[in-house]
């Protein structure tokens, strides 16, 4: 009889795995893998189920990390922070105040984790700094044969580019190393604005702001845009008042807007007149306080997400393009875009590989019809890859090898990477056959 059904997040991917384990300890992780290939199944670790893809999807042994977590090791003098691989983000303000450190970039989800969130690329927005992958320093993962790997700048470096984004085909990590910073606080500045003022200036604001972001609320000339300005971690600060906080971000953010969503559901001509009014009652505040405390957003409205990475450029047309194809297929869409920046970097398999990158993210609200939400994502996806782009690896997407062998000058040498650590496929599973080959 095989385990009971797994889903995602996202109830976008389900699976009956042939049996779970909850491993305690890098060896029984190895023990786990070893037993795995003498009967012949595969074995994948499943993080948080954070991702939209099948990416986790685990057809034969199915590992929860979640008692392989908290803190390793700490180097105190070089800041970094050695965390077990199931460790959740949102333990890690807690984990690293002791030290007084932080991660120098976030994304606005804390829920899954670290080794999930590397492994798919996660990031955050900011036009200087690079997604979490690039804070990784060291990892150590278990490979097919069922041996620890350690992988730092010293020690198998030549592995660290393609790990830090392995998307669980190399090996199951086991533990990462941060290379942290000192503890900051961010000065946030959130308030709508005109569409167009916006697009026009997004450029210079993504390059020249520390964290710039905007969502736009399609069928609306209205963009809510948030801008963080990092400050020392002795900063005088501002937070948002418990009460005012808990009521814009829980009854407001996520109860009201789950219930507009379900309403535009049931009536989608309501939807523009939705959307205006969430424009409306959403943003325009001011604060300042600790830098996790401002990067992360409470998410409880269950949703659908395709998002694509582009060089910065191409941002501004993309956007305004998807704006003309919604308006010309005469779609309502409830669920604002999201539009955030990343700084190049040398990871192999990053979005954001060799290139100054903006990330344009679409999403559907998860009870409207497949049907709808496909046809959105397909068209979306063509403005997408037409502009250069490059799909999130746990974001919906219809991308394949053939496709990522163009798209990442390093793919050949990742898979080579991937030969070497896993020649069994022991770690294999149907979304990295699409996307791997």
């Amino acid at each position: 009889m095989r385990a009971p059904e797994w889903r995602n997040w996202s109830r976008t991917e389900s699976v009956h795995p042939v049996r779970i384990e909850t491993p305690d300890s890098p060896e029984a992780v190895q023990r786990a893998v070893q037993a795995a290939a003498r009967q012949g199944l595969t074995i994948k670790a499943i993080g948080a189920g954070h991702s939209f893809t099948g990416i986790a999807v685990a057809e034969g042994v199915q590992l929860l990390l979640d008692r392989l977590s908290g803190v390793v090791a700490v180097d105190e003098a070089s800041a970094r922070v050695t965390l077990a691989a199931g460790t959740r983000l949102w333990q890690l303000p807690k984990l690293l105040a002791p030290y007084g450190l932080a991660l120098q970039n976030m994304g606005d989800i804390d829920r899954q984790t670290i080794a999930g969130a590397t492994s798919t690329g996660t990031h955050g927005t900011g036009g200087s700094f690079g997604g979490l992958a690039t804070q990784i320093v060291g990892l150590t993962l278990v490979t097919g044969d069922g041996h620890l790997l350690r992988i730092t700048e010293t020690e198998n470096a030549e592995l660290l580019p393609a790990a830090r984004v392995g998307l669980g085909a190399l090996g199951i990590l086991v533990d990462v190393t941060i290379q942290c910073v000192p503890a900051f606080t961010l000065h946030a500045v959130e308030r709508p604005e005109p569409l167009p003022e916006v697009l026009d200036g997004y450029l210079e604001r993504s390059a020249g702001s520390d964290h710039f972001e905007f969502y736009w609320f399609p069928h609306t000339r209205l963009a809510l845009t948030k801008t963080n300005t990092r400050l020392p971690g002795d900063a005088p600060r501002r937070p948002l008042n418990p009460v005012g906080r808990w009521f814009d971000d829980e009854v407001t953010a996520n109860g009201l807007y789950r219930g507009l969503c379900a309403l535009a559901t049931l009536a989608p001509a309501m939807i523009p007149r939705v959307n205006r009014l969430a424009g409306r009652l959403t943003g325009d505040r001011e604060f300042t306080d600790a830098s996790p405390k401002v990067f992360v957003t409470n998410r409880s409205v269950r949703f659908r997400e395709l998002e694509y990475a582009l060089p910065r450029a191409a941002v501004p047309e993309a956007l305004r393009e998807l704006d003309r194809l919604i308006e010309r297929r005469g779609w309502r869409i409830s669920f604002p875009v999201e539009v955030r920046s990343a700084a190049s970097d040398d990871t192999w398999l990053s979005t954001a590989y060799g290139r100054e990158t903006g990330y344009i993210a679409v999403h559907r609200y998860y009870r409207e019809t497949r049907a709808d939400q496909l046809e959105y994502f397909t068209e979306v996806e063509k403005i997408m890859v037409a502009a250069g782009g490059r799909p999130h690896w746990g974001k919906l997407h219809t991308r394949d090898a053939e496709f990522f062998a163009g798209a990442y000058p390093r793919f050949g040498d990742f898979l080579a990477v991937r030969d070497r650590l896993d020649p069994g496929r022991l770690f294999r599973n149907p979304y990295l056959d699409r996307v791997l080959g």
